[in-house]
């Protein structure tokens, strides 16, 4: 018959200096994340959002004319090089097109993907203020 071990008397980790390293490594994660610049996070992956929360709003423009509205966006993604990992001249997302250009969401307005370059195309992306 197998006898039961009894769990606490160790502490949370197993012993003290185990609790200790853990709680080093963690703190030094912690410390890592806060020093990366916002892009480097946005690279390392989606689960860390960026400035504009969950709700952005994408403008293209066309000299000064309004032309395309994005409603709806989580972030938008530095396009990187499959193998070199060197930044791209591009940004892409996920949205819904604002097909009226009215800024809110109407039936039979779908989310869709969409790229733009950062050199030729005139952008505002902010936080929807509604």
């Amino acid at each position: 018959m197998r006898s039961i071990r009894r769990i606490g008397d160790r502490g949370l980790w197993g012993s003290p200096a185990r609790g200790v390293a853990i709680a080093s490594s963690l703190a030094a994660g912690l410390l890592v994340s806060v020093a990366c610049t916002q892009e480097t996070q946005n690279q390392i992956g989606r689960s860390v959002q960026n400035w504009t929360g969950t709700d952005g709003v994408l403008e293209i423009y066309a000299g000064d004319k309004l032309v395309r509205r994005f409603l709806r966006i989580d972030k938008l993604t530095t396009a990187t090089g499959t193998k070199s990992h060197e930044a791209r001249p591009y940004r892409f997302g996920y949205g819904v097109l604002d097909e009226n250009l009215n800024g809110v969401v109407d039936p039979g307005e779908s989310k869709v993907y969409f790229e733009f370059s950062d050199y030729s195309t005139s952008y505002v992306f902010y936080e929807n203020p509604r």
